[in-house]
């Protein structure tokens, strides 16, 4: 006979996991997470008024790129819808202005685009919103996280706008912007500055020489000129303006370098 007793293991019964509890806890605490997450996300579209049919979109606009790992890529920070979002927002308020001033000229209406899209507007939405502790820093100090919060607001604004374009097509970002820029349009506001002054008085802030502008082009009969002037300056690509005269042109061409470079105090700061 065979006398050795055969090894009883028990087995689990049912409904009871073999799981240790440290990777139980582990894997709850992941779902919290991912609820968390979703929770927030939801809280943002609300403040926003969209809602995205691409969530990764909106993460990306959030995205500072000293969030992300060294080997990742880049392009996952907001930068890229920063730049999309940035000429999407020129687009909708030119064609707010345009609606809105069918008596103003190209230099005002250029003046008042400057205004409106420039970093500052762009950060003052923002905060309106309530969008500065959404933002995903790296590992930073307190007060410096603070103050890089307060400097990309702008710029998470026009990511945000870029992001809501790419998941819902130009009546979404049209609807976003009308939002938040119609009562910035409409407001009563101060006489507005030369932007040739505005320029050259930030190029002076920057140890720049002052601004050289050409003519380009002149086209049309002598009794109705249009004339395409450049204005330059050193470290930065040329900008051009359209106008009626050689000053209008100048003019634009100088807002559009204002609104390109995000001049603060383009239009109407006194």
């Amino acid at each position: 006979m065979n006398d050795e007793t055969p090894v009883i293991r028990d087995s689990p019964t049912q409904g009871e996991s073999t799981q240790p509890d440290a990777g139980r806890e582990a894997v709850a605490k992941k779902k919290r997470g991912k609820v968390a997450a979703k929770a927030a996300a939801a809280a943002i579209e609300g403040r926003i008024g969209h809602k995205f049919g691409d969530p990764n979109l909106l993460a990306t606009a959030f995205t500072h790129v000293s969030a992300l790992k060294p080997a990742r890529n880049r392009a996952e920070s907001y930068q890229r819808l920063e730049f999309l979002g940035d000429h999407v927002l020129g687009l909708i308020v030119s064609d707010m202005l345009y609606r809105a001033f069918p008596n103003a000229d190209e230099g005002e209406l250029s003046k008042r685009l400057a205004d409106l899209v420039r970093k500052e507007s762009c950060a003052d939405v923002a905060k309106s919103l309530g969008l500065a502790d959404d933002i995903k820093l790296g590992q930073v100090g307190a007060s410096a996280s603070a103050r890089l919060r307060k400097s990309v607001l702008g710029d998470i604004c026009e990511a945000v706008i870029g992001a809501i374009f790419l998941d819902g097509g130009y009546a979404a970002a049209a609807q976003f912007v009308e939002r938040n820029w119609t009562e910035r349009m409409r407001k009563p506001r101060r006489p507005l500055r030369d932007p040739k002054t505005v320029l050259q008085e930030w190029a002076q802030s920057k140890g720049l020489p002052t601004p050289v502008y050409r003519e380009v082009e002149r086209t049309g009969p002598h009794h109705d000129p249009q004339f395409r002037v450049s204005v330059d300056l050193p470290g930065l690509a040329p900008a051009e303006g359209l106008g009626g005269s050689k000053r209008a042109a100048e003019k634009v061409a100088a807002s559009v370098m204002i609104a390109r470079e995000g001049v603060g105090g383009g239009s109407n700061d006194s």
